[in-house]
């Protein structure tokens, strides 16, 4: 299945429509998959959720309004907010200064695009059949159709100051291997969604209350490890973020198109953290695409 060209067509929609009160659920249709499915497609191919993107493009649209002359007052109204100073207020906070500050500093505007390459590196995973597991850990509800989507996720774990969750939850849970699972577990139709990060177990007999469990079905799965990169200076993090972010990206925009396989998306997708990616120079991780055949 060619997610880009999905993907792509999905833009074009929210392009043809950008000046409109578009909902997620409404490109989500358009695109032909469920809300659900098609906001984590999105997310993961673009890095940002449906709503941040449409969001952000109309932000950059009133921009080079902005530096072509027209009135404030006209662009926000245009780009749906319904007053000056709540566009005002978006726009500082997504470029750091307010629309008149723009307006006098700016001596040109380009329509910039963040891309991660993967380097001309070919991916092939590993196919494998893996039977129905419990997981149990710590995470945050959040939707997965909201603009604040990755942001919720990337908030709380830079934000939480209580006690190390990774090494509370082994203490308390003692599961029977080490290793991390990442998985985002849709709880309604209308784009909840729990984002957990946990250990297999099991069964939940030790679960404590402010934790969160996820049972995870029996799937077949393509699994990709993600190129190898240093991580023993802390600084380098940013780059395994970037490596795994740009997997994703390539799972669904190059190798399902290419594959005898589209997504299963009655299972779900996840990432997988063990030793293999604690501060060495080769350090990678897994990610495990639930599949089935196209045919």
């Amino acid at each position: 299945m060619n997610y880009r060209e999905e993907i792509e067509k999905s833009i074009e929609f929210i392009e043809n429509h950008i000046k409109e009160d578009i909902t997620v659920v409404e490109i989500a249709s358009h695109a032909g998959y469920s809300l659900y499915h098609f906001c984590r497609v999105f997310s993961l191919c673009k890095g940002v959720s449906v709503m941040e993107y449409v969001r952000d493009r109309r932000l950059s649209l009133a921009a080079t309004e902005l530096f072509n002359g027209r009135k404030i007052i006209d662009i926000a109204l245009d780009y749906g907010f319904e007053t000056p100073s709540g566009f005002a207020k978006a726009f500082r906070k997504a470029c750091g200064y307010s629309p008149t500050q723009y307006m006098m500093c700016m001596a040109q505007y380009a329509d910039t695009k963040t891309t991660f390459e993967i380097g001309g590196y070919i991916m092939n995973p590993v196919i494998v059949k893996k039977p129905a597991f419990k997981v149990a850990g710590y995470g945050i509800k959040t939707n997965i159709s909201g603009a604040t989507y990755t942001r919720d996720i990337a908030s709380y774990w830079s934000n939480y100051d209580g006690e190390n969750l990774e090494s509370k939850m082994y203490k308390i849970l003692n599961p029977p291997k080490h290793g991390e699972v990442g998985l985002c577990v849709p709880l309604s139709e209308d784009g909840n969604v729990i984002y957990l990060l946990g250990v297999i177990v099991d069964d939940f007999s030790k679960v404590e209350e402010d934790m969160l469990t996820a049972e995870i079905p029996e799937a077949e799965y393509a699994v990709f490890t993600t190129n190898p990169v240093d991580t023993i200076n802390d600084e380098e993090q940013n780059k395994f973020a970037e490596i795994i972010a740009g997997t994703w990206k390539y799972i669904f925009e190059d190798w399902f198109k290419d594959s005898e396989y589209i997504y299963d998306e009655g299972k779900m997708d996840f990432e997988f953290y063990d030793e293999r990616c604690h501060h060495r120079k080769d350090t990678v991780m897994d990610i495990y695409v639930p599949i089935k055949k196209s045919y």
